[in-house]
């Protein structure tokens, strides 16, 4: 795949990079591991004060690189915006809590004293360098949830960002230096997936992060397994959106709506699969139709556009055979389901009703705004149909009722339950997943927590 930008909206290339070569990449880990030195024993005082200004850099250029990742990968740019102050949030909430975050840890004084001690304290000290690659869905905050936190932690990253978002890649890099980090803290490595395995390889590298496919993590965690490094994997959601009848039906199809198409469906935790109790089944499905077929899908400059294009043309293939294998296998089609005429890579928002376990977009993530919708008799079923997935990223569940809550919570098998509201992440609350969806955690105490070396300090009486 070659390192461009190519804008989805018509499919033109705006700009080529060539790869780094071997001595380029070597200069790199060089400096990366020159600065890891330096750089771990700074204060939090002063990696807060760089992270801070890093934010605010942000928040100055919020409009041009919102354009750039419109531009990339076809976010529509009221949502570009949206992102760019998000990761600036982020920046600027591990800049406050870091420090508390790692702070030591005190034993109680009962176990210190029965082993032997006089004193125990547990500290978080920095691994070092951090391999992170990184998806162009969210090309700004899938690299921030990184970098804030490793970069507050004391260590130093390496990106290898998807090929098709290189503008925002090297941004994101000027954007560190210019915030003052010293130029081996964050580097951005302009590479093909191909060389990935070698860099992790390199002893150097202490650890890595993968956000992406399941295909790529496989590879990542085989490789890091195999030289006993350290791991963070977000792979793929396919997340279920649960109605029962206490919920108030027209919210929740209003929200449904936005839960499947934000980042026009290319998100890893939009609400893929809704799941709705019998009772409620016609009222909602009526709803969340309405809402899908109102969306104004266009330009992703402009500020109308709900829907934007998908960010290739191979994404918008795979999504069609999706939609295409469900048809033939007798899925009902509430509403789109086709490709617009025109140039570039949109998709119409699609409903698809009567979903059976043998139809592959049942167990595959559709990757674009078409949303599968389900009929469920009760709760036991509801849950049935919502872990019936090789994937557990997050879910939304949509009840008034308590004890459903509790069973909810209980029974299903994701990283994150979200009640009465779509799944968001927030830099205070840990973010991953289980089964298929990969493990660790990202943001919050777990997510700086997760590449720091925890060392127990013991002292003689």
């Amino acid at each position: 795949m070659p390192i461009a930008t190519v804008n989805p909206a018509n499919g033109e290339t705006l700009k080529t990079y060539e790869a780094m070569g071997e001595e380029e990449i070597e200069r790199r880990l060089q400096l990366a591991e020159a600065t890891f030195r330096t750089y771990r024993t700074t204060t939090f005082d002063e990696r807060a004060r760089l992270m801070r200004k890093a934010a605010d850099l942000l928040d100055e250029d919020q409009r041009d690189i919102a354009r750039v990742m419109t531009t990339e990968m076809g976010k529509p740019i009221q949502q570009a915006r949206a992102e760019a102050a998000k990761c600036a949030k982020a920046m600027r909430w591990y800049a406050d809590h870091a420090e508390e975050l790692l702070a030591d840890e005190e034993p109680a004084d009962t176990d210190v004293k029965d082993s032997g001690a006089s004193r125990v304290r547990v500290r978080y000290r920095p691994m070092g360098p951090v391999l992170a690659v990184m998806p162009w869905n969210f090309p700004l905050w899938q690299v921030v949830r990184f970098a804030a936190p490793a970069l507050m932690a004391g260590n130093v990253g390496l990106l290898k960002h998807s090929s098709n978002v290189p503008q925002t890649a090297l941004y994101l890099e000027d954007l560190f230096h210019r915030a003052g980090f010293t130029e081996g803290c964050f580097q951005t490595l302009l590479i093909g997936s191909a060389a990935v395995d070698e860099i992790l390889r390199d002893e150097r590298v202490k650890a890595a992060t993968l956000t992406g496919s399941e295909p790529a993590g496989r590879a990542v965690a085989s490789t890091a397994g195999e030289m006993v490094k350290k791991t963070v994997l977000e792979l793929g959601g396919s997340d279920p959106f649960v109605v029962m009848p206490s919920a108030d039906i027209d919210r929740a199809a209003k929200v449904a709506v936005t839960a499947r198409v934000q980042n026009t469906g290319q998100s890893c935790i939009a609400a893929k699969r809704f799941i709705v109790h019998t009772d409620v089944y016609d009222a909602f499905a009526e709803r969340f139709a309405e809402g899908m077929k109102a969306l104004t899908v266009g330009d992703p400059l402009s500020e109308d556009t709900e829907v934007g294009p998908l960010s290739s043309e191979q994404g918008l293939r795979d999504l069609e055979e999706l939609v295409d294998d469900a048809v033939r296998s007798g899925a009902e089609v509430l509403c789109g389901g086709e490709r617009p005429d025109g140039p570039g890579w949109y998709y119409t928002p699609t409903i698809l009703a009567g979903i059976t376990r043998e139809m592959r977009i049942h167990r595959e993530e559709a990757f674009g705004p078409v949303a599968t919708l389900y009929r469920a008799a009760d709760l036991d079923e509801a849950v049935l149909i919502a872990n019936d997935s090789p994937f557990g990223l997050s879910s939304n569940v949509w009840t008034r009722d308590e004890a459903e809550v509790d069973r909810f919570v209980r029974d299903l098998e994701a990283g994150g339950v979200y009640f009465n509201g779509m799944t968001a992440s927030h830099p205070a609350f840990p973010f991953g997943g289980v089964k298929r969806s990969g493990y660790g955690r990202e943001l919050s105490g777990h997510g700086i927590r997760e590449f720091c070396n925890i060392t127990t300090v013991w002292h003689g009486a």
